[in-house]
């Protein structure tokens, strides 16, 4: 897990559209590390899935590293406005500010999202760089994605998805009649 730490708090920047579930959040708070400090330990960000997890409306967290040497969080949220309670967190924004200091908050996070959405499953990735820079980020890739669950699929034993998951029914359309 000590692996997935770092980038998993990078991911947790924009995760907040989501990056909860009985989990207790941190208990400290983010905070800057000297030079000294930061080589042997993670940057300061306590148990950051712990946070998603604890954020109220989120479903449930999970990770995995891809093959590509991708560090992932899946975090599912029962609709846009728990979603928005993670992306406005103080922890979420604490993190925004570590990784971009000059960024300006985002008046309208998600707008491209419907207010009555439904569960929403929020996957965020990042690579790691490489060779840390002084004056760069600790990665060379993030990626946060917003997906929606549609009725169909199949399960035997369980799903990946968090129990506390509800799937809208289907909305079946009425065949146009032929004139």
């Amino acid at each position: 897990m000590r692996s997935l730490v770092k980038p998993a708090s990078v991911l947790a920047l924009v995760l907040g559209v989501s990056p909860a579930l009985a989990a207790e959040p941190p208990k400290e708070p983010v905070k800057e590390l000297t030079k000294e400090a930061a080589k042997d330990k993670d940057p300061g960000f306590g148990d950051l899935v712990a946070a998603v997890k604890a954020s109220p409306g989120c479903l449930g967290v999970e990770t995995a590293k891809t093959d590509s040497g991708k560090s992932v969080i899946f975090a599912w949220f029962e609709d846009k406005k728990a979603a928005l309670k993670w992306y406005n967190s103080e922890t979420h924004q604490k993190l925004v500010k570590q990784f971009f200091p000059a960024r300006a908050g985002n008046a309208n996070p998600m707008a491209g999202v419907p207010d009555d959405s439904g569960p929403l499953m929020v996957i965020a990735s990042v690579t790691p760089a490489d060779k840390p820079a002084k004056d760069a980020p600790p990665f060379k890739q993030i990626a946060i994605e917003i997906y929606q669950p549609v009725t169909g699929g199949l399960s035997l034993g369980g799903k990946f998805a968090p129990k506390e998951m509800k799937v809208p029914p289907r909305k079946d359309k009425e065949k146009p009649e032929k004139e």
